[in-house]
């Protein structure tokens, strides 16, 4: 990346700025003109001219004043990190779900769904999820990260067939390697990747020779409580915004399986919505 993408990138989330974040807030006109954002993030208004034109480098401190000062959201503040050279100044993972992020699940009420940070951490689950089984704890402090699940303590209700196990464990390895790259000073990212190395060799050999990923591929076969097999096929929907990911399961239309799995889900009953680690609905 050169500088004048990343000058071009300011310029852009400057105009574009939502205009309750200026010193004129009540204004209804989107975007801040060079001073104003001057004034807001602590530089001179030539200091920005010059940044907008790629004629200057600023510093991780300018970078994180100019966010603040644009109230941008975290995806947009690792762009502009990652076109200055620099890692995001906290460099911890996301794990809060936002009220939109929430509201997608909700969405969900008839078809497994849940939301994971990068890290692959589950942090909220829907009612259809739960009633096949899911989060099924082993008194693992892992019990609820996806990739720690798949290579080191696979559940025996589900499975996979060899193709789509592998290229379900690739996407899992990739987008975890993605991770490492965006948060490099997150401790607990960086164990939960020693120890999958340490503990699986697959993951190990993935990510020594990562695999070029194009596509998330996920199709299951789950076992219900009383013995019956459905199959899901997985789909993966990205929320920049929180940095999360969101996986939804489906049956094919008319199917056998989409029968079985709204049977399962009315059977079931339960909350809507659970954020995990609290007690009850989110």
């Amino acid at each position: 990346m050169s500088l004048s993408d990343l000058g071009a990138a300011v310029r852009w989330l400057r105009e574009h700025t939502e205009p309750a974040a200026g010193p004129r807030a009540g204004r209804r006109v989107r975007g801040l003109r060079r001073e104003e954002l001057a004034e807001l993030a602590g530089v001179s208004a030539d200091y920005v001219r010059r940044l907008e034109q790629g004629r200057r480098h600023p510093s991780a401190g300018v970078v994180t004043a100019i966010a603040r000062a644009l109230r941008i959201s975290r995806a947009d503040y690792e762009r502009l990190c990652a076109l200055a050279g620099y890692a995001a100044s906290d460099g911890q993972v996301p794990r809060e779900a936002g009220t939109a992020a929430m509201r997608l699940l909700e969405r969900f009420d008839d078809t497994p769904a849940f939301l994971a940070d990068a890290a692959w951490n589950v942090v909220a689950v829907n009612g259809a999820w739960l009633a096949l089984g899911g989060g099924a704890a082993t008194g693992s402090g892992r019990d609820w990260n996806v990739a720690w699940r798949t290579f080191c303590d696979p559940r025996g209700e589900i499975d996979r067939a060899e193709d789509h196990q592998a290229g379900f464990q690739a996407v899992l390895a990739a987008r975890l390697r993605d991770t490492s790259l965006r948060y490099p000073a997150d401790a607990s990212l960086a164990e939960l990747v020693d120890e999958l190395r340490s503990t699986s060799g697959a993951f190990d050999t993935l990510w020594r020779t990562p695999k070029t990923v194009s596509a998330y591929e996920n199709r299951a076969v789950f076992q219900t409580s009383d013995g019956e097999d459905l199959t899901l096929d997985g789909s993966l929907l990205g929320v920049p915004g929180d940095d999360l990911m969101a996986v939804v399961l489906t049956a094919a239309p008319g199917s056998a399986d989409a029968a079985r799995l709204g049977a399962v889900v009315r059977a079931a009953g339960g909350p809507s919505v659970v954020r995990v680690g609290q007690a009850g609905p989110g």
